[in-house]
């Protein structure tokens, strides 16, 4: 390059130019051949298989699998109710009576049919007794007594059947918890009507809680009943060994893939409490990838690229990444184990050609 400096220029701004017009004649000419020798003392990294196991992860709430609704048989009168929601119950625990006209008439009902049956097997039983006496007397036959013990069956039968009519109506005044829980909603107070069929409360058996996430995208379609992964809850604490135990086939209005997690051991699920929410991890499948450093990505528009080192020279090779682990990125596909990158200059050596192309401003 020739370079002209102005006669008129001062001394010492005439020996600065120079200079400068000298350094970019150089780097014009030279760059290249710098660039190359750097490279050619670049360090290599050898690619290497492992096999990762993909986290798929969602935020998910504590939620109960099942709910019981007690509800009143018959209608009636609600007095007696005296728990609350959060109160703890037992099963079999009485925790409402049904009362009113309606309740004491069916009441009264099966109290008459059960003194009536009762007369009736006194009498069959004394029918029976004078029947015995005649026939060892010879003053009856035996069809006659066969009659009469017929009949005392009979009877016996029908108190049977009417004690168990009248203990229905018993239970029928009385609402019982059918499980042991805790109650989350009452839908009655003393002093209500409560028709046939309405729900009185709401009751959340124990150990009945699993955790319901979504996911979404690629993610979704990874799950299947059985896999594992851990719960993480926002309030702290240790994490919790999950099953996915359900998936719902209808996905939700957003997409979003809708699955219910238990937890593998009984104890842990003592310490959940409805309504939290916390973090997911399911482990998804073992993926086979390679690992390189970071270093020897190289972002090329748009798209991912590596330099391979054979005997014949670096060639750039288009790659995908996966995921990164400190200084290693592991690469899905486009590599295999055992080749040679370039981590070191390898943004440089890729664009080694750069400089041809680029020409200073006068």
């Amino acid at each position: 390059m020739d370079c002209l400096i102005a006669t008129r220029e001062p001394q010492g701004r005439r020996l600065a130019v120079t200079l400068l017009l000298a350094a970019c004649c150089i780097f014009d000419a030279g760059s290249t051949q710098a660039i190359a020798a750097a490279a050619d003392q670049g360090d290599f990294a050898t690619a290497r298989a492992q096999t990762l196991t993909q986290s798929l992860s969602a935020y998910g709430q504590v939620e109960p699998i099942s709910v019981v609704r007690v509800r009143a048989v018959e209608p009636g009168t609600v007095g007696g109710l005296d728990v609350v929601p959060g109160s703890v119950v037992r099963a079999g625990q009485v925790l409402a009576r049904l009362g009113g006209p309606r309740m004491q008439v069916l009441l009264t009902a099966r109290e008459q049919r059960l003194r009536s049956s009762k007369a009736r097997e006194e009498a069959a039983s004394r029918a029976l007794d004078i029947a015995r006496r005649q026939y060892a007397d010879q003053l009856a036959t035996q069809q006659l007594l066969d009659a009469a013990q017929s009949e005392l069956a009979a009877a016996r039968a029908a108190v049977h059947t009417a004690e168990a009519q009248f203990r229905e109506a018993q239970d029928l005044q009385t609402v019982r918890a059918p499980v042991a829980g805790k109650v989350i909603a009452l839908r009655a107070a003393d002093g209500e009507q409560a028709t046939s069929g309405e729900t009185v409360l709401t009751l959340q058996p124990d150990g009945k809680l699993w955790v319901r996430a979504q996911y979404y995208g690629s993610d979704a379609a990874l799950l299947h009943v059985g896999v594992q992964g851990r719960y993480q809850p926002v309030a702290g604490g240790r994490p919790i060994a999950v099953r996915l135990t359900a998936i719902f086939s209808a996905l939700t209005s957003d997409g979003g893939l809708r699955v219910g997690l238990t937890p593998t051991s009984p104890i842990a699920s003592a310490a959940w409490m409805a309504g939290e929410w916390g973090t997911l991890s399911i482990d998804g499948p073992s993926r086979h990838m390679v690992a390189v450093p970071t270093s020897a990505l190289i972002l090329d528009r748009g798209r991912w690229w590596v330099l391979v080192h054979t005997a014949q020279g670096d060639k750039p090779q288009q790659v995908v990444p996966g995921p990164a682990h400190g200084w290693e990125t592991s690469i899905a596909s486009g590599l295999l184990p055992g080749q040679q990158v370039v981590v070191t200059d390898a943004f440089l050596r890729y664009h080694r050609g750069i400089a041809r192309s680029y020409t200073p401003p006068d």
